[in-house]
């Protein structure tokens, strides 16, 4: 019952990971797309698939520490995860990478599944090439639709402050929409 446990709680925590990434739709780049540009005020859609791997030899989802409680606690309370996914531009894990989801998840609700999750995104291809996005905020991963904070970036995405608005789908995908980005 309990790998069965930490197992459903690593697999939700992973899909409620799905991310976007950021690219124009120019050949075959797809994954960075400006949507509005009106005076001052600017938007920008990224798009992307997590390839997050749970089991096996090659699994990107590591539980690090387990707590004395974790094993009586129904939402795994204590564990924590550390993630070094990769970023795909499309839904198949061969398709071409983007860069890496890494951080830190953390089992933090005694009465629900949530986790209090710190990560980045580290891009490794196109214009933003070396650029990172940081997120950080309690994730409810049950809940359909959530926000977590963008608390910063490097980059092209350097000072960059904004919310992530995330829907969890059957395939790990999210979109990330940012407002007044200083990088267009």
């Amino acid at each position: 019952m309990e790998k069965l446990m930490t197992f459903l709680i690593l697999l939700m925590v992973i899909s409620s990971l799905s991310v976007a990434t950021y690219a124009t739709k120019t050949g075959k780049e797809a994954w960075f797309q400006v949507i509005s540009k009106h005076g001052n005020e600017k938007a920008a859609k990224l798009h992307f698939y997590f390839q997050d791997l749970i089991g096996g030899e090659n699994k990107t989802v590591y539980e690090v520490v387990r707590g004395s409680i974790t094993s009586n606690s129904l939402f795994s309370f204590g564990s924590i995860l550390v993630i070094d996914n990769l970023i795909t531009a499309e839904a198949d894990m061969k398709s071409e990478p983007i860069g890496r989801f890494q951080g830190v998840a953390t089992s933090a609700d005694l009465k629900t599944t949530a986790v209090a999750l710190n990560a980045n995104f580290y891009f490794t291809s196109g214009g933003v090439n070396g650029s990172t996005i940081s997120i950080s905020g309690r994730n409810p991963i049950m809940k359909g639709a959530r926000e977590l904070a963008i608390v910063g970036g490097t980059g092209m995405f350097r000072l960059h402050v904004d919310m992530l608005s995330a829907i969890t789908r059957l395939l790990l995908r999210m979109n990330i929409f940012l407002s007044n980005a200083p990088f267009m």
